[in-house]
């Protein structure tokens, strides 16, 4: 799930996209026929010269940038690297004017807000003009070379060096335990990222907006499994390796880049692990249930809400998508956070560029996958009492995790409804599940909807409207309630905005962007 503010870069579509609460998230336009991501890519393969240049790279200074700012004209600067991205006007999902905004300027600010996990090189390896002659703007500086164990580094939002995490260490003659010290209470669906892979161990931290990294070679050779265990309530993360051979180690290894670091999560760049394809599961008969085996040494817990990318070579051009895990079942017990295998429900379109590839995969082939990253945040629920969830197709992924912490972790829900939008009854996902939950809790409710129902349809018909909003969303005096969305862009926009119109607040209000 992305933070998705208005679209400016390549921006491969998706099930599921996450936009800021209260906000709608992208603006897609509607592409001319011929003009999708596969086309791009068939296009940039073409050999046309889409840079005028005829293969030539330039150096380019700020002043010549700025020359090239009208739609038939246009490039722009991405790290340093400058792009002729007139071509691709046509194809850009969110439309002209979004691309215009970073029309002879540099772009990167733009597009790390949009879809930093876009492989934009590979993207728009066809459209690259040159390097920039000299930086146009100031980037955020690595940290220097470490030769100790030196206090974290911190880069703005600025925070008193107390509430910074911390970490340490201790041994006994076989096992080495790396201990984190958070400063603060740690959601229970965890926020940490581990991966031991040749003697290199990476520990990632998800902490709201930040991100605290340990990053060190071990100081000695060390089996590959790795175990995590939390301590929520007070915000220490343990993490446990052991020796390959007996003994007592002077140090615990050498500081890599970034190591003892606490930054913004969008100034890291993203790291992929290499994962298994174990089972695929049928849910209807255009979605399964992916499940994905993490590498050995690799614990990876996705929060609830949060997503995660997966990332395959299509026709040279790597194609990058994000999804949101759900649990095995609405079922889960609440220590699933123990299994770390990933779970996607994903709905393939036969006409898509990533489904197809993902469904023609076998078990025991590999694909790449990223994160989790996300804005959601279980924080708002702490004192709700009614929780409502707006889905339509696939936008019900993000909120079957949602519906199991609601009612089995959050004790101050009192109620959990979920209006569940789809084209046809077969198109219903999980719903024997669905109907179970709702005949064995009496807190948990489900009214489905169906544009385009058969002749046996006895339920709800139509499409969201002012109407059916106020039939589902019932404010008991002294509630306080919170609205989750997710679906199609179009559904999206119309729900919060006729959610808005019957007095929700945008704290009220959490879209997850389709």
């Amino acid at each position: 799930m992305l933070n998705v503010p208005t679209q400016s870069f390549p921006a491969p579509g998706s099930q599921q996209r996450v936009a800021p609460s209260g906000q709608s998230g992208r603006n897609k336009v509607a592409l001319k026929p011929g003009h999708s991501l596969m086309d791009w890519i068939r296009f940039s393969k073409s050999g046309k010269d889409l840079t005028g240049l005829r293969g030539r790279l330039i150096e380019v200074t700020q002043e010549e940038l700025q020359k090239h700012n009208t739609r038939d004209d246009c490039w722009t600067c991405i790290r340093g690297m400058v792009y002729n991205v007139t071509p691709y006007m046509d194809y850009h999902p969110g439309g002209e004017d979004e691309l215009m905004k970073a029309a002879g300027v540099d772009g990167t600010e733009l597009f790390d807000q949009v879809h930093r996990w876009v492989n934009y090189e590979s993207m728009l390896k066809e459209c690259l003009v040159g390097r920039m002659a000299t930086a146009i703007k100031a980037t955020i500086p690595s940290p220097p070379p470490s030769t100790a164990l030196a206090p974290p580094i911190s880069v703005a939002p600025p925070l008193d060096k107390d509430s910074r995490p911390r970490y340490d260490w201790f041994q006994t003659d076989v096992s080495v335990h790396l201990v984190i010290y958070a400063k603060r209470k740690i959601p229970s669906a965890g926020c940490s990222v581990v991966d031991l892979e040749a003697g290199v161990l990476r520990v990632e931290v998800l902490l709201g907006k930040m991100s605290y990294m340990i990053h060190l070679r071990l100081a000695d050779e060390v089996e590959g499994n790795v175990s995590v265990h939390t301590a929520f309530s007070v915000g220490k993360i343990q993490v446990t390796i052991r020796k390959q051979a007996k003994g007592k180690w002077i140090s615990l290894g050498q500081p890599l880049e970034f190591h003892n670091t606490f930054l913004r999560k969008k100034d890291r760049a993203l790291y992929y692990r290499e994962c298994v394809l174990v089972s695929k599961t049928e849910v209807n008969h255009n979605t399964y249930v992916y499940r994905l085996q993490l590498p050995r040494g690799s614990v990876r817990h996705v929060p609830v809400g949060k997503h995660v990318y997966l990332k395959a070579l299509i026709q040279d051009t790597e194609v990058v998508r994000p999804y949101t895990p759900v649990d095995p079942d609405l079922a889960a017990a609440s220590n699933h956070s123990q299994d770390s295998d990933l779970y996607l429900m994903i709905k393939v379109y036969p006409d898509g560029v990533f489904t197809p590839h993902l469904n023609s995969l076998h078990i025991g082939d590999h694909i790449s996958v990223g994160g989790p990253e996300g804005p959601f945040s279980l924080r708002p629920l702490r004192d709700v009492t009614h929780l409502y969830l707006l889905a339509a197709g696939t936008g019900f992924t993000p909120m079957a995790r949602l519906i199991r912490v609601a009612l089995q972790d959050i004790n101050t829900i009192r109620k959990t409804k979920l209006l569940f939008l789809n084209r046809q009854e077969a198109d219903i996902l999980w719903r024997s599940e669905l109907d179970d939950l709702t005949a064995n809790d009496e807190r948990f409710e489900v009214d489905y909807v169906l544009s385009e129902p058969g002749e046996s349809w006895t339920g709800r018909k139509g499409r969201v409207d002012e109407g059916m909003l106020k039939d589902f969303l019932y404010r008991p005096d002294g509630s306080k309630c919170y609205v989750c969305v997710c679906g199609p862009t179009a559904f999206t926009e119309l729900t919060i905005g006729l959610l808005k119109q019957q007095g929700f607040s945008e704290d009220e209000l959490h879209a997850f962007q389709g």
